[in-house]
């Protein structure tokens, strides 16, 4: 047996292990989203007021300061909640935890889909001096492992410290699916740069992979494009918008958590702010969407955009919408339907012909590219192979799609869109992704899950109730392993809540677990009792 081979099976040994010997605990863990295997144990370490990094050993150089970055954070991240006491002297009663050891086998620090994102994490329960051990094939499985490990320190109320409970514990990680999204919408309202920031600390919290960024619609283009500068003219005011720097900012700061951006150019529909800035892209004055199929200039414009794009948003696929296209504009307007029959098309056809035009353009510069279900609903034998069509109408989707050999992402809007509000957060942990699909080729084309916070009725003073604690339960849907899921949601309320509280703690205003979004506490009470 190769060294692979051996390699594996003792990987599924452990787990198998672990498993069986965590059975018992589950109930009694605090982690959020739950690991693919798990042991801990029932003692307490105190964690050094002088806890360090220590990476001897691992070959990664960590130049750009990702790992040492996430070290940072997994320090401010434990201490937030309350003053620690950094002048506490150890009586010895305890063992002190003075480092945690992260050995990374990759040099590479390359962030892109389908990144390895595993992790092993130990935290002994003694030692002298006592270390936590992390190993991970690249830094981004490291950074969830410290997520993982900021799970288990809680604050002394004695003794003004940092402990780790639960000691020893054994983790072996990695995620079930590779795409694990959330949408957020800067067109129906605009979401100042903070506010996006601080949605994508917390998604890493829960780790969530991808802020997929439906940037422009119908009612506002706030984002700087240097080839056509008076697209933002379609902005709701001249203060909310996007520079090119901005958006440059968004995806290193999302990046430096692991957390890829995928932007989204929704076209030829819910295009109408595009117009502000070039009256041409319109059908008429009248009649402003969707984009003039008959203008060659509406595709030298989605041409210069992509190419823009191209230089900022490096993740392998851009989102080109394709939903909720209404043609009647191209068939009312003179010129339109003269082109129409020029070119022995109908609405319908003409619809087919935008969107596979815009594919090619996609394609032209690097990306493969993500539609929405209605694309493949109407011509799906015609899309690009390399398309991954969107799923939000409903179930059974998936199902067609991977038959037909595409893949597919899962957000079908009964269950994972976060503006439902009276969607509770069990229907989130309940949607189950690979529904009906049994062929494990067929499986392997469903390549992830997206929560989508469409923004009508959103804006940086309720996003994160809206999106806390229900994104969280589908979190756990796309990271934890299927056999691990719980079959009543009901057994993860204790550690929903806890995560919750968590959240609260590190100051996202996650709302509580009774209720749909933006649900308010309905009583005075314990967080972890709402």
């Amino acid at each position: 047996m190769g060294k692979l081979g051996l390699r594996s099976v003792l990987f599924a040994v452990t787990v198998y292990i672990l498993v069986i010997s965590a059975a018992a605990d589950l109930k009694n863990l605090k982690i959020w989203p739950m690991p693919l295997s798990v042991s801990h144990g029932h003692r307490t370490l105190q964690l050094s007021n002088e806890f360090v990094l220590k990476t001897e050993g691992s070959k990664y150089p960590d130049a750009s300061g990702i790992l040492k970055e996430g070290f940072e954070r997994l320090l401010d991240v434990i201490k937030v909640a309350h003053v620690v006491d950094d002048n506490v002297s150890y009586d010895g009663s305890s063992p002190v935890l003075k480092a945690i050891q992260v050995v990374i086998l990759s040099p590479s620090d390359m962030l892109q889909y389908g990144v390895d994102e595993s992790y092993n994490l130990t935290i002994p329960a003694k030692g002298n001096p006592a270390c936590a051990y992390l190993t991970a094939n690249t830094v981004y499985g490291a950074l969830h492992g410290l997520q993982t490990f900021s799970q288990a320190c809680h604050f002394n109320f004695t003794t003004r410290t940092i402990e780790v409970h639960q000691v020893p514990w054994t983790v072996v990680d990695q995620p079930r699916f590779s795409y694990r999204g959330l949408l957020i919408d800067t067109s129906r309202h605009y979401l100042p740069l903070p506010v996006i920031l601080k949605v994508i600390d917390s998604m890493a919290y829960a780790k969530l992979n991808v802020l997929h960024w439906h940037i422009v619609d119908t009612q506002s283009f706030p984002l700087e494009i240097p080839s056509y500068p008076e697209l933002w003219n379609g902005a709701y005011s001249s203060s909310e918008r996007y520079t090119v720097a901005d958006a440059a900012e968004i995806v290193r700061y999302a990046g430096r958590r692991g957390i890829n951006v995928l932007a989204e150019l929704d076209v030829p529909g819910h295009a109408k702010s595009w117009g502000n800035g070039y009256p041409s892209l319109w059908p008429s004055k009248y009649c402003q969407e969707p984009l003039d199929v008959s203008n060659d200039f509406t595709f030298k414009v989605i041409d210069a955009i992509l190419s823009d794009f191209s230089k900022i948003f490096k993740y392998r696929f851009v989102h080109l919408g394709g939903d909720e296209v209404d043609t009647s504009c191209w068939t009312l307007t003179p010129h339109i339907s003269k082109w129409l029959k020029q070119h022995r098309l109908n609405g319908t056809t003409a619809y087919q012909y935008f969107v596979l035009r815009a594919q090619k353009i996609a394609l032209s510069h690097g990306y493969e590219i993500i539609n929405w279900e209605e694309t493949f609903n109407n011509f799906g034998n015609k899309l690009s192979p390399k398309t991954i069509v969107h799923n939000w109408l409903g179930g059974g989707v998936a199902q067609q799609v991977t038959a037909a050999g595409l893949r597919c992402i899962v957000s079908n809007q009964d269950k994972w869109y976060l503006d439902h509000i009276d969607t509770p957060w069990q229907d989130f942990y309940s949607n189950e992704p690979l529904t009906n699909i049994t062929n494990s080729d067929q499986q392997r084309l469903v390549i992830g899950g997206e929560v989508c916070m469409w923004g009508e009725h959103i804006d940086g003073s309720n996003i994160e109730t809206t999106i806390w604690p229900r994104a969280a339960a589908a979190a756990e849907r796309l990271w934890t392993a299927y056999d691990n899921i719980a079959k009543n949601p009901n057994q993860a309320t204790r550690r929903l809540a806890y995560f919750r509280c968590l959240l609260n703690q590190r100051g996202v205003a996650s709302g509580p677990l009774t209720g749909g979004g933006r649900a308010a506490p309905e009583e005075p009470g314990s967080c972890y009792e709402q």
